[in-house]
């Protein structure tokens, strides 16, 4: 049972070190993405658990904050009606 679980948090650990690395620098919250390589480096389990709350971006940041929005068919969209 030990071994399960020392073997789990290493996973969670190693998974939020290489989800930290391939994140986009400038989508990092909070810290600087060396420095959240650092602290799950430094105290794997505590420091991943961090990574996912407080530093990892946000997946679907929602319409006006770079996400693509609704989609709007071309016959409403005012935008593909001007090139015509």
């Amino acid at each position: 049972m030990r071994l399960i679980l020392t073997v789990a948090s290493l996973a969670f650990a190693f998974y939020a070190f290489f989800d930290c690395a391939r994140s986009p620098q400038e989508d990092v919250r909070k810290l600087p993405k060396w420095a959240w390589l650092l602290i799950i480096f430094l105290f794997s389990s505590v420091g991943a658990i961090f990574w996912f709350l407080i530093g990892k971006p946000r997946r679907n940041p929602g319409p006006g904050r770079g996400g693509r929005g609704r989609i709007i068919p071309p016959d409403d969209d005012p935008d593909f009606l001007r090139k015509l």
